[in-house]
């Protein structure tokens, strides 16, 4: 009874790991060398490449190509026509000021960057969807027009930030000979980009400076006191540091930044 119940539980081992296709698997002998090859039911998956046979499927490649670029290159768009530029630096900044270099740490720092640029981008962002791409899910514009509709709103933002700081446009313009323009719609997309993030650079280095100015001032105090006590070898960044993150803390440091970092941009 027990060799019987052994062969039964065998059977079945090999009907569930062996199935009856490869049991059953046809053997033939090639006539050149007598190499034995066995026809096993195994898939093939294979991609094959065909030229195009009109313009527009050459059209449909690039246009997939270059979408697939776009997705590549999303958050440098992102870091550059939006306003996480200038937060992202002066968040750098302050903490230099308060000589933190791991605290907060980096990704509490760019994340609160990111949700801000949000909060500051939110109309622009509506502006894109309700003009760009819901028109283009419904189908009722074409890709060009979407691409139109969802460049203009970014545009605008960039040009309100700007003001009447032409510098940077006047700049890009004289480097490639262009013609001096007369409206904001003269001004290429290609030249306003790196106007824009000239000037946001600026702004931010000069938020900087200003963040820079007390924090200084309360080093050069710890430094002087040390310096007049005879305390040479004691690091004066260990002594102003707890000073600096105290004066931060009393005057609601974060919630003045972020509300001076918001009304700094024309919304």
């Amino acid at each position: 009874m027990k060799k019987i119940t052994a062969a039964l539980l065998l059977v079945v081992l090999l009907a569930l790991f062996f199935p009856a296709g490869l049991l059953a698997q046809s053997r033939s002998t090639a006539a050149s060398g007598g190499v034995t090859t066995s026809a096993l039911p195994i898939p093939f998956v294979g991609i094959n490449v065909s030229p195009a046979q009109n313009n527009g499927q050459v059209t449909l490649s690039v246009q997939l190509l270059l979408l697939l670029t776009v997705l590549t290159i999303s958050p440098s768009i992102l870091i550059l026509t939006t306003a996480f530029l200038r937060i992202a630096i002066v968040f750098d900044f302050i903490r230099r000021a308060l000589s933190l270099n791991t605290s907060p740490p980096n990704q509490v720092m760019m994340g609160l960057a990111l949700f801000l640029t949000l909060f500051i981008m939110w109309p622009t962002l509506t502006d894109i969807y309700n003009n760009s791409l819901k028109p283009f899910s419904d189908g009722k514009i074409g890709l060009t027009d979407m691409y139109t509709n969802a460049e203009k709103p970014l545009r605008t933002f960039m040009f309100n930030q700007m003001g009447n700081d032409a510098d940077s446009i006047r700049l890009f313009m004289s480097m490639r000979s262009l013609p001096k323009p007369n409206t904001r719609a003269d001004v290429p997309t290609f030249v306003l980009i790196p106007a824009f993030v000239i000037h946001e650079l600026t702004e931010a280095f000069k938020i900087g400076i200003l963040l820079f100015i007390p924090f200084i001032i309360i080093d050069m105090v710890v430094s002087s006191t040390l310096m007049s006590m005879g305390m040479i070898m004691l690091p004066p960044v260990m002594i102003s540091t707890p000073f600096k993150l105290i004066l931060f803390v009393l005057v609601n440091g974060w919630g003045l930044l972020t509300e001076q970092l918001v009304r700094s941009f024309h919304i």
